[in-house]
């Protein structure tokens, strides 16, 4: 996790707004309109957007793309450098091969497109100026983020980061397991028990 802040840090999309007198709450789903203006983006120009599908993950959670970044997006939120709020989770994304298994969910690549275009415009319109795309779901869908992110920093004069939280961690699971771990693998699956260990069934 802290490779994850010190790279968010590195790549510029730090904040110099004053942590002298924390938020009530970082989510923007628990603040109201008056909060909203008052913090934004006079004390907060950096946001959180998470996103993830729902698709299977041998013994953990169906929303393992979900449960990930949000608890991460937490975690971090208040970082010294980030000093973020996060925005509400997209929680369906571009499952491809896996839509088949059950409690999957797919969205087709272009609606994903013109919806997730649509929430950055929106944070964006918000007077964010640096939007952090923290992704918990591969595959197609990681270049689908990395593109509309962007044309939309471009199209607003805004910054934005795409970050794989796995990607992050290789040399962490390298260095504990032996090897990189991948989809539903010792990385993902020792993560989602670290934050819930109930959503790992280890006796199936």
């Amino acid at each position: 996790m802290r490779t994850l802040v010190r790279s968010l840090v590195i790549l510029g999309l730090a904040t110099s707004a004053s942590f002298a007198q924390a938020p009530r709450t970082r989510l923007m789903d628990d603040l109201n309109w008056m909060e909203f203006a008052e913090l934004v983006p006079a004390r907060h120009r950096t946001v959180i957007l998470t996103v993830g599908t729902l698709e299977p993950h041998g013994v953990a959670n169906n929303g393992a793309d979900n449960t990930a970044p949000i608890a991460l997006a937490r975690a971090i939120a208040g970082e010294a450098g980030i000093d973020a709020l996060i925005a509400p989770h997209i929680p369906y994304g571009v499952t491809g091969a896996m839509a088949p298994y059950p409690g999957a969910l797919h969205i087709p690549d272009d609606a994903f497109r013109a919806y997730v275009r649509a929430v950055l415009e929106g944070l964006a319109k918000n007077r964010f100026r640096d939007i952090i795309i923290l992704n918990g779901h591969g595959g197609g869908q990681t270049a689908i983020l990395t593109e509309v992110a962007r044309e939309v920093a471009l199209a607003h004069r805004v910054n934005t980061l795409v970050v794989n939280w796995w990607s992050l961690t290789t040399d962490i699971s390298e260095q504990v397991f032996g090897s990189q771990g991948g989809h539903a693998g010792v990385n993902e699956t020792a993560f989602i028990q670290s934050v819930d260990a109930s959503l790992v069934q280890k006796q199936r």
